[in-house]
């Protein structure tokens, strides 16, 4: 049976309600992983990994990780997401996104921050709740982690998995 016009505007909305939600995690990961805006994008149970950075269960939990992060690992940082797909569930209950990162960082190193590239591909699960959107689930997989003197010639191919190949 063919979706209703309501149905159809209550994707669209649902699909937009995604995007503005992967933008604020670009703003809040700009901000050093601000825990206060970090906090508001994730399910109180969600999952958030990174092979390198660590896998961390639990909004207060991964708020603090990604605090951490953003204090001694990646010192600033200026992402871009690109190219996010979106697929809401036909319940419109629950969803994937998928999106490219392309980040310009300071990271620690040798006497002092040393500049680096980052790319990788996001894979998320992202469930509604009273609130709106949350994610449950953030998968970075890392392909590009290089000091920018270095550019990215020497980095090996890797392949990716997405939340549910765990």
């Amino acid at each position: 049976m063919p979706a209703t016009l309501e149905q159809r505007i209550k994707r669209l909305e649902d699909i937009e309600a995604i995007r503005l939600l992967v933008g604020r995690y670009a703003h809040g990961a700009d901000r050093n992983n601000d825990p206060q805006i970090m906090g508001a994008l994730l399910a109180d149970d969600a999952v958030w990994e990174a092979p390198g950075f660590g896998r961390y269960e639990g909004r207060d939990e991964i708020t603090r990780q990604l605090a951490r992060i953003g204090r001694e690992e990646i010192l600033w940082s200026l992402h871009y997401m690109v190219s996010p797909v979106i697929e809401v569930a036909p319940s419109g209950q629950s969803a994937r996104c998928h999106w490219y990162l392309w980040e310009l960082a300071k990271m620690p190193g040798g006497d002092g921050a040393q500049s680096h590239w980052i790319g990788g591909c996001y894979h998320s699960e992202l469930i509604e709740t009273a609130a709106g959107w949350r994610f449950s689930h953030v998968l970075l997989n890392l392909k590009l982690n290089s000091r920018y003197s270095e550019g990215w010639q020497s980095q090996p191919s890797t392949t990716q998995k997405t939340p549910t190949e765990n």
